[in-house]
């Protein structure tokens, strides 16, 4: 259920980039969400309304794109996706893995009038 406050989070965020930029009406957010970042794309839909009601963002049409999450193996070097299942290096199967990408949560890009 924190995904409701995320939503409000950025309808915070849309209206502090209102005052200082100026604009009216949002009618469109961009946001990305990593594979990893714990946030669920279908509820922060599902919250958007509720979220974005008599605000400059009401009836916003919101794209969420989804960012894969990519790893890099601390032994052959190998750089990109990991089997979920194998939680190895598909190159080397070395086990020391880290995580490069995937827990983002941003805005991308608003249009707005």
């Amino acid at each position: 259920m924190h995904e409701l406050a995320i939503t409000e989070s950025v309808i915070d965020l849309i209206n502090r980039e209102s005052r200082e930029k100026g604009f009216k009406k949002v009618l469109g957010i961009s946001l990305r969400v990593g594979e990893y970042s714990g946030i669920i794309p279908e509820c922060i839909k599902e919250f958007f309304p509720i979220a974005a009601r008599d605000s400059i963002a009401q009836g916003a049409e919101l794209e969420i794109i989804s960012l894969p999450a990519a790893f890099r193996c601390m032994e052959c070097g190998y750089e990109g996706a990991v089997s979920r299942k194998e939680a190895c290096c598909p190159r080397c199967q070395s086990r020391g893995i880290r995580m490069i990408s995937g827990r983002e949560f941003y805005v991308d890009s608003l249009k707005v009038e």
